[in-house]
């Protein structure tokens, strides 16, 4: 087995075991504490239930990486410096992201932190990441774009990456959303990167899929009355957010992909995974804004309150959001392997989410005039 396979087993090992015995330390301390989310009418959940599950993600995820480099490679310290060499710059800024997203997170979710002072620290740690080169320099023809100066470079790039780590902090409504949202995007990077040898990258995607694992066991199938259920909160929703950026906007400047991919340009390659978050970010923004809201702040009308809205349970909500996810993966492959060129998947993605909705919203109206009851607004 090769070598490096072994190392992406074993961080995601280490880091499914770090969360796994961190987060019954952290429901005991949160519970003597009365460290618990709010309930009120935006919420859907009921009871005393923490949200400090994120907490766990940051620290297990450096931890896994760094144990399995040190403990694995003395033996072919050459071929560890040769790949360090390409990628240690990328993952020494990302952590020090994952850190300074870690601490504004705990400060949210422990005491609240405004949300322009969260922009300020999401748009520093974007700063990082372009500093490490980590840049959107090629649109591979999206709307006759090819490559980008670099001021443009970096501006896109800060931009993106802060609206990837607020479309996966806001869609966090229903047990195991965001976090599913997060492992399906984790594990498709993890084999891009390393079916491309990117294994440093693979072996950090592949750390924060383990660590997701033991936190949706708890979330989804913890107990509230016996104090085994938690929630990510914005420090697991912005870790996540920032390892999603990062990761996808790295996948758009691998060159060679191979195998079944390699018809697939960089740029949906980034893309198939996160359209949910993304398209639903999006349309909720879109939507605030039609009706005379603030767009950052919080309200019901993400794609989860929709599905909740024509009477599904928060499970099956939770089924049809993953199913809906990995069929624009499909999607995409099968529109690239035609070959369809960038603009005009992107271009199909966006219709058949739009109509998509569009429909949602026509059947909810139904609905609501059966029960004779308003339901979205």
């Amino acid at each position: 087995m090769n070598n490096w396979l072994i190392d992406n087993i074993l961080t995601f090992a280490f880091g499914f075991a770090a969360v796994a015995c961190i987060i019954p330390q952290i429901l005991f301390v949160a519970h003597k504490l009365h460290l618990f989310d709010s309930t009120g009418e935006r919420k859907i959940h009921s009871g005393a239930v923490p949200r400090l599950g994120g907490v766990s993600f940051a620290p297990s995820i450096i931890f896994a990486v760094l144990l399995v480099l040190a403990l694995t490679r003395t033996e072919s310290l050459p071929e560890m410096i040769m790949l360090l060499k390409k990628d240690v710059n990328g993952m020494f800024l990302l952590f020090c992201g994952m850190i300074c997203m870690f601490m504004v997170g705990i400060a949210d979710d422990l005491v609240e932190v405004r949300y322009r002072t969260k922009f300020i620290f999401q748009i520093i740690v974007g700063i990082l990441i372009a500093r490490a080169g980590i840049l959107i320099s090629n649109l591979d023809g999206f709307l006759g774009i090819t490559l980008l100066p670099d001021w443009i470079a970096w501006a896109l790039t800060i931009l993106i990456i802060v609206y990837i780590m607020n479309s996966f902090n806001l869609i966090d409504g229903i047990d195991g959303l965001s976090g599913t949202l997060t492992l399906i995007p984790v594990l498709f990077y993890g084999y891009v990167c390393y079916s491309s040898g990117h294994y440093i990258y693979s072996m950090i995607t592949f750390a924060a899929g383990g660590c997701l694992l033991p936190f949706l066991y708890y979330n989804i199938f913890g107990s509230v009355d016996k104090h085994k259920k938690i929630f990510m909160g914005d420090t697991g929703a912005l870790t996540n957010g920032l390892v999603l950026a990062f990761m996808g906007i790295e996948v758009t400047n691998i060159e060679n992909y191979g195998g079944c991919l390699q018809d697939v340009k960089p740029i949906i390659m980034a893309l198939s995974p996160l359209v949910v978050p993304m398209f639903d970010q999006l349309r909720v923004f879109f939507h605030r804004i039609v009706r005379r809201r603030n767009p950052f702040l919080p309200d019901k009308c993400h794609i989860h309150h929709k599905l909740l809205y024509m009477g599904l349970s928060t499970r099956a909500t939770l089924v049809v959001i993953l199913i809906i996810a990995l069929l624009f993966i499909a999607l995409n492959l099968f529109l690239s392997a035609i070959p369809l060129g960038v603009s005009w998947i992107v271009l199909i993605d966006f219709l058949v989410w739009t109509i998509g909705n569009m429909i949602l919203t026509s059947a909810i109206r139904r609905r609501e005039r059966r029960l004779d009851t308003k339901l979205f607004s």
